[in-house]
């Protein structure tokens, strides 16, 4: 049965997005970025429902009074490829920070453009990188919008983590704004990248925001200790078997074959 939903599941999900895609086009053609962010809110929750209706994975969301009001960095655990249709659904108009990775798909980078993604020159240094983003935070802030940031750039097998990139406190430094810790346990349902998703209940659990103006060390430990800590509790008795629990992974990056 699990293997059969999965099928189905991976059937919808490449359906749907082709459908979404193509009809995202003439949008691309609309001044206002307004028609665009709601026809995405329909893809992301068009998303979420196939992951209930055929997946069988309930998603709860919890701790939506932890939301403040306005612009804010949304920094969550990134576990599954679900992640960004949860957090998407949820809002609607939400900015997020991506690889230049993705502008590689055809259609994509387009797409990004008029969303008003903050896409990130993985191939250029750390002082074009903060240009870049210092440009983008500003024309965000402007318009008073949430952005999204996964810190530790990878997708992490739950109960486990990659270290945590500065780069989220440069954002937090900059945008002046609170941040909001964000914990799942949704890789317990559809693990990063895998095909084969699990019935059951996946939690998204906003936790209470940092508030703007801390230090560098004491922001990220803050941060990390918040989203992590969360993210193994919401595991309960079904902590993966084999793992070291709370082990910080190697950079996939740097590592040599």
């Amino acid at each position: 049965m699990i293997v059969t939903r999965s099928i189905l599941f991976q059937a919808a999900y490449w359906l749907t997005s082709i459908f979404y895609v193509i009809g995202a086009l003439p949008l691309l053609m609309i001044p206002s970025r307004k028609p665009l962010m709601y026809w995405i809110l329909a893809y992301t929750r068009t998303m979420c429902l196939w992951m209930r209706v055929i997946a069988g994975i309930k998603i709860r969301i919890a701790g939506k009074e932890n939301i403040p009001e306005g612009p804010c960095i949304i920094a969550a655990k990134h576990q599954s490829w679900g992640d960004g249709f949860v957090m998407f659904s949820q809002f609607r108009d939400l900015a997020f920070v991506t690889g230049d990775h993705l502008e590689k798909f055809p259609l994509v980078g387009g797409l990004l453009k008029k969303m008003g993604a903050i896409v990130v020159d993985n191939c250029g240094g750390a002082y074009a990188r903060a240009r870049l983003v210092d440009e983008e935070l500003k024309i965000a802030q402007g318009q008073n919008r949430r952005i999204l940031i996964y810190p530790e750039g990878h997708l992490s097998p739950a109960g486990q983590q990659y270290r945590y990139k500065k780069g989220v406190f440069h954002m937090y430094n900059a945008y002046g704004r609170p941040a909001l810790p964000v914990a799942t346990n949704l890789g317990l349902r559809w693990p990063q990248q895998s095909w084969r998703l699990t019935p059951g209940e996946a939690v998204i659990e906003f936790l209470p925001p940092i508030p703007p103006g801390l230090d560098k060390e004491t922001f990220m430990s803050r941060l990390e200790t918040a989203i992590e800590a969360r993210s193994i509790e919401l595991l309960g008795h079904e902590r993966p078997e084999g793992i070291e629990i709370g082990a910080i992974l190697p950079d996939p990056g740097k590592q040599t074959s």
